[in-house]
């Protein structure tokens, strides 16, 4: 009798609708917030400027890492998951 490879079931469990639209509307509505806020600031326009260029930059820096560290999480579970087969696969090969 064998045992099921816990490694070749893929998982199955994601993010549910509910936490998807929790976090997009947080996303949109904090950047909105931060735009009207700015708008409202009773200083130059130059301010303003900066203010707002500081704001489009975080965002988007914040993504990329955002899906940097994704994409490394997912690169590790695969490498660990290849070395679990090979290991499998050599202790299979002397199991015997």
């Amino acid at each position: 009798m064998t045992q099921p490879n816990l490694y070749s079931t893929p998982d199955l469990q994601g993010d549910s609708s509910a936490w998807m639209s929790f976090i997009w509307i947080a996303f949109g509505l904090s950047f909105f917030m931060m735009l009207v806020g700015v708008y409202y600031l009773p200083v130059d326009w130059w301010i303003k400027g900066y203010l707002y260029m500081g704001t489009m930059f975080l965002t988007a820096s914040t993504l990329t890492l955002s899906k940097s560290l994704r994409d490394r999480h997912e690169h590790e579970r695969l490498v660990n998951r290849v070395k679990s087969a090979r290991t499998e696969q050599v202790l299979s090969k002397y199991g015997e």
